[in-house]
């Protein structure tokens, strides 16, 4: 979406409403050719598993009474995870995705919908290409219902019919995107296990930057959002989801795509001005080591309640 409908990530293409959907539609069909193509030549001599890695929020309800606000929520995870996921679990674009979109289309007096189509075939040779889920999550949003007249220039965004908001209360120690709510998480990984049948996940990316340099290497806020988020995936895992290994984000501050340097999710420093980049230790170092060490948290009190 970033780089296809608002330009903001290379390639830099402003093809709004549908750049990012024919982006999605090649991806998505390249990712089950390579997985057939190491399952009927690798696979038998070296066992290897393919999957692929998506990055989600979780989208709450504001008012979970309201049926709007549910559905509003629903298309949120569907727009979002559901987009990539669906297809290849399901073998088709999430439903609502192409009633969305087709309708939106038509009121644009166009002859197709902007969302592409698998062909039977490929809806057949798409599904099941992914011997295991990885997922990248960071952070949660309310959702609300919010209807874009279809006047406006068509977008991903304006297709989805709804309004994200975040609780003033929520910790945001890193970038403006990023609050910590960890019970988001434990949520999508509910989620995934009912849509997509229980698949093995590995979370692949999960963590949180700073805003501030801190001189003394003292984020306290990151040990704080680590213990949240990791306590919520060993709630999913006694809810019966199957994860089966968790990946932080990251080792070492580095380039994090338009914001370049700017950005530390590292639980290492790095000095950039200096021509050697030398690595000094945060203290979230200190309480991941230990979280390793024990497979899971040293103090059972500390967490899990």
């Amino acid at each position: 979406e970033k780089s296809y409908e608002t330009g903001e990530h290379a390639p830099g293409l402003k093809l709004s409403g549908c750049g990012a959907y024919k982006a999605a539609h090649h991806i998505i069909k390249t990712h089950a050719k390579v997985w057939h193509s190491y399952n009927n030549t690798w696979r038998s001599e070296q066992q290897g598993m393919v999957g692929i890695s998506l990055t989600s929020g979780w989208g709450e309800p504001v008012d979970p009474h309201s049926q709007t606000d549910r559905d509003a929520a629903e298309r949120y995870i569907q727009f979002h995870l559901g987009w990539f996921a669906n297809p290849i679990y399901r073998g088709d674009y999430p439903e609502i995705m192409k009633k969305y979109v087709g309708r939106k289309s038509a009121q644009q007096g166009l002859g197709t919908s902007r969302l592409p189509t698998f062909s039977a075939q490929e809806k057949i040779y798409i599904k099941g290409t992914s011997d295991f889920l990885g997922i990248g999550h960071f952070t949660t949003r309310y959702v609300i219902q919010k209807s874009f007249p279809f006047l406006q220039v068509s977008s991903y965004h304006t297709d989805r019919d709804l309004a994200e908001l975040v609780d003033p209360k929520w910790p945001a120690p890193g970038p403006k995107w990023l609050y910590s709510v960890p019970w988001g998480f434990r949520r999508l990984l509910n989620f995934i296990k009912t849509q997509y049948g229980n698949p093995l996940i590995y979370v692949t990316e999960n963590g949180v930057s700073e805003k501030v340099q801190c001189t003394q290497l003292c984020d306290e806020w990151r040990i704080e959002y680590l213990k949240g988020y990791i306590n919520e995936i060993l709630k999913a895992l006694n809810d019966g989801v199957n994860v089966k290994g968790y990946t932080a984000w990251s080792l070492l501050d580095k380039f994090e795509w338009t914001n370049g340097f700017s950005e530390r999710f590292g639980f290492y420093h790095i000095d950039f001005k200096n021509k050697n980049k030398p690595r000094y230790p945060k203290a979230s170092v200190d309480y991941y080591k230990k979280i390793i060490s024990a497979n899971g948290f040293p103090n059972p009190r500390e967490v899990m309640s």
